[in-house]
């Protein structure tokens, strides 16, 4: 049965392109993050100052950091734009910013990537359906090397002295802010965005690349652990479990597990929009943490992502386990004591906290206003409504396809198996939605972008991927 509805929300300002923005870094950082593990586990290992020295394994170190990883960003910010084609030119052209300077090219990968690959795309578009039968790939691989290798060249002569100029002074920013013990003081703008879902285009976009650089000259880097804190989080969360109420106090638990050893930090959000107040506590939290970061001379070897404790403590290099554990409980300690009085005189003051749903709700309209306004907002399902018959693979979207919509893919699929039935459910990012998803749920404020993605699809847009009473509707349907 159709369900034609539509709604737009006025998504414009600062906010919603910041926040657009942001996912594009993001987006060619996350899907490589595996490899940049496995740089950072091999130089915590294999370095003079590691868990086992050898110089020969301790080899691979610099030709991963200085080639590989910025290739893998340049290819992933190339596939972004215009698939496989502008992945080989946006890998090719950021050879010209690697071989250009002396600091690791994550920057200019960022750049390159995307922006040669978008070329490429103008000229095949322009040269479209006027190409004789037979000549294709000869027009093909030619157009791809000629400009690859022009863009190539600019890139080595041009850009990457540009953009190590640029990364030259954001690190001599931030050493600024190291020397006059200022650093913590970052947490205050961190926090809030965070909350705004603008996390990962802080850690992965912006601060994981200077980082990166850091750690290759000194084996590790404070920048990876400044947005990553699992404390602050949750602080909030034991907070709600041991004098909160309601929906929110029974949650908490489950989330406590979610957030601290599965890492996925967006599962607290709500929880602050539940008593906005409580932003206090994760603030106050979050400079705790890197103060005492800070001062006890921690730092990681690589990025922790997902955020959680347990990447903490794999990317943590030999003897540094007391100053981050020390971090993380402070930022714990402050977060809970201040959540725990601004809960207790919001109920003293008669202030009603809103249930989980409606802060889920609350917070996806100040998404798309980009605001911090609540704007309205109604629930969007294409038309293209499927039957049971018709429904072999169900998709969950987010930005990167590795958090939230994983949660809610496992939500969906125990209610299906307990219902008996038998359908795929899996996650995605909403730029690489598979062409044979019969359903697509994402979070309201990216439906438009998955039924870009895959229009022939089902699309339906919910608040909150942990709890959604479309998700019964959706098991009803298909029993």
């Amino acid at each position: 049965m159709a369900t034609p509805v539509t709604k737009k929300t006025s998504s414009g300002g600062a906010q919603v392109k910041l926040q657009q923005f942001g996912r594009i870094l993001s987006g060619m950082v996350l899907p490589n993050i595996g490899a940049f593990i496995a740089w950072g586990l091999i130089t915590a290992l294999f370095i003079p100052t590691g868990w086992i020295p050898n110089e020969g394994l301790a080899k691979l170190v610099g030709p991963m950091i200085t080639y590989l990883l910025p290739l893998l960003i340049g290819y992933t910010g190339g596939t972004m734009v215009h698939g496989k084609r502008g992945g080989v030119i946006g890998a090719t052209v950021t050879m010209g910013v690697i071989v250009g300077t002396t600091v690791p090219m994550f920057l200019g990968a960022m750049i390159v990537g995307p922006l040669s690959a978008w070329i490429l795309m103008q000229f095949d578009k322009a040269v479209d359906g006027k190409i004789k039968a037979g000549f294709e790939m000869l027009v093909n691989n030619f157009s791809l090397g000629i400009i690859g290798g022009a863009l190539t060249l600019g890139a080595l002569k041009g850009i990457g002295p540009v953009i190590q100029g640029l990364t030259n002074v954001l690190s001599d920013g931030v050493q600024v802010l190291v020397d006059h013990n200022l650093l913590p003081l970052i947490n205050v703008i961190i926090e809030p965005a965070k909350v705004l879902f603008l996390n990962n285009a802080i850690n992965q976009g912006i601060l994981s690349p200077i980082a990166l650089g850091e750690a290759s000259k000194v084996g590790k880097s404070i920048l990876f652990m400044l947005e990553s804190n699992p404390g602050p989080g949750l602080g909030i969360l034991l907070a709600y479990w041991l004098v909160g109420r309601g929906a929110a106090k029974s949650s908490a638990p489950g989330a406590i597990i979610i957030h601290f050893f599965g890492g996925i930090h967006e599962i607290y959000f709500p929880y602050i929009l539940m008593n906005p107040r409580l932003i206090l506590a994760v603030i106050g939290g979050g400079v705790s943490g890197t103060f005492t970061f800070q001062m006890l001379g921690a730092g990681l070897v690589a990025s922790p992502s997902p955020g959680s404790i347990f990447a903490y403590f794999a990317m943590t290099p030999k003897g540094g386990y007391v100053p981050m554990l020390s971090g993380v409980i402070i930022a714990t300690v402050v977060s809970f004591l201040i959540a725990s009085v601004l809960l207790k005189t919001s109920r003293k003051s008669g202030e009603d906290d809103m249930d989980l749903e409606e802060a889920s709700a609350k917070m996806k309209d100040m998404k798309s206003a980009g605001t911090a306004a609540q704007t309205a907002a109604t629930t969007t399902v294409s038309a293209n409504a499927r039957n049971k018959a018709e429904v072999n693979k169900i998709v969950f979207a987010c930005d990167a396809g590795m958090g939230s919509s994983a949660m809610g893919a496992s939500v969906l699929r125990k209610k299906l198996q307990t219902a008996g039935i038998n359908v795929t459910v899996v996650n995605s990012a909403v730029s690489e939605i598979p062409a044979d998803a019969d359903i697509v749920v994402t979070q309201k404020t990216l439906t438009d972008r998955a039924m870009a993605s895959n229009p022939t699809a089902e699309h339906i847009s919910i608040d909150n991927f942990l709890k959604s009473p479309k998700y019964d509707e959706l098991v009803e349907r298909l029993k």
